[in-house]
Formats: C-alpha cells, structure tokens, sequence
C-alpha cells in the first residue's frame, strides 16, 4: 500500500461539509472535532486549530451550529457545538455538492480523448 501524505490539503468548501457532518455525532468541543475527522479519515485529514475555529465561528454566525460551555472528558471547561436544523439542512446541500463535484473529477479522469 502507498504511503499516505502526512498532511492533506481540503478542497475549499469541504471543512464545512466535514465538521457538519461530524456534529451529527452529538454535540462536541474542538479537540473532538478535529479528533473524530483525524480517525475517520483513517490518519489523512488532520485539521489545525487555525482552521478549525474561525470555521466554526463562521457557521455560528449562520446559524448552522450553536455553542455552549461545558465540561471535557478530561474535566476542563471547553465550548461544545451542536448541529442546528439550519445545519442539517445546510448538510445535505454541501453533500450533494461535494457528490456533484466529486463526480465531475471522476468523469474528467476518466475521460480518454478519441484519437482520429
């Protein structure tokens, strides 16, 4: 098996997608965003705090999470986010984007040019 890059750069638009999608868990604090994205992944996304959180800070603005203070498994204080409806919505549409767009690359890199 190849060797996986140890950093993999996101497709603009898919952060988004990716702490949404991950918010359907159940409410989380950062670290267990970025956790749970690094481990689904398989070890290949690795999302950094100066990403993470001006992300979600954007999607609070509209509306698609909500924040709260609570406590961490490890007893600190730390602010936890929870999908809105909005989000959940806002989620199906990023999919069918991304499924959309994901598509389209297939097509282009399968594409093989007639030869005359």
């Amino acid at each position: 098996m190849p060797k996986k890059e140890t950093k993999a750069k996101l497709f603009q638009g898919s952060l988004d997608m990716l702490i949404l999608k991950t918010l359907t868990n159940g409410s989380m604090h950062g670290y267990s965003i970025t956790r749970h994205i690094f481990e689904a992944s398989e070890e290949f996304i690795n999302v950094e705090e100066g990403s993470l959180y001006p992300a979600l800070h954007r999607m609070a603005r509209k509306g698609w999470i909500e924040s709260s203070w609570g406590t961490s498994d490890s007893n600190r204080r730390a602010k936890f986010y929870k999908l809105t409806q909005k989000g959940k919505k806002q989620l199906k549409v990023e999919q069918a984007a991304w499924l959309n767009m994901n598509s389209a690359i297939n097509q282009i890199l399968d594409f093989r040019l007639a030869k005359g």
